[in-house]
């Protein structure tokens, strides 16, 4: 399922589509997503999950397929979008 970034949209709302997309991710790539929308980076996430460079990755490259994101800009995106991340 792929989830259309909204960057025009009123704030406060969260797209039903950004939502749905959390269904198909796994609880440890919510977490991953988390990290990544926290700004940290492959290595941090990694030492920070107490996991392998390869498992990062793979972890991240699924995250890509799953929100048909191109990059982890957009993921940073999608963890605000879909309430992982909370302005501060």
């Amino acid at each position: 399922m792929r989830i259309p970034l909204l960057l025009n949209r009123s704030a406060g709302s969260r797209p039903r589509q950004a939502v749905a997309a959390l269904a198909g991710v796994t609880g440890r790539e919510r977490e991953v997503l988390t990290l990544i929308g926290r700004g940290l980076s492959n290595p941090e996430i990694a030492q920070a999950l107490h996991v392998t460079m390869a498992t990062t990755k793979t972890h991240v490259s699924r995250l890509l397929a799953k929100l048909g994101a191109r990059d982890q800009a957009q993921l940073v995106i999608a963890a605000y979008e879909t309430g992982l991340i909370q302005p501060r």
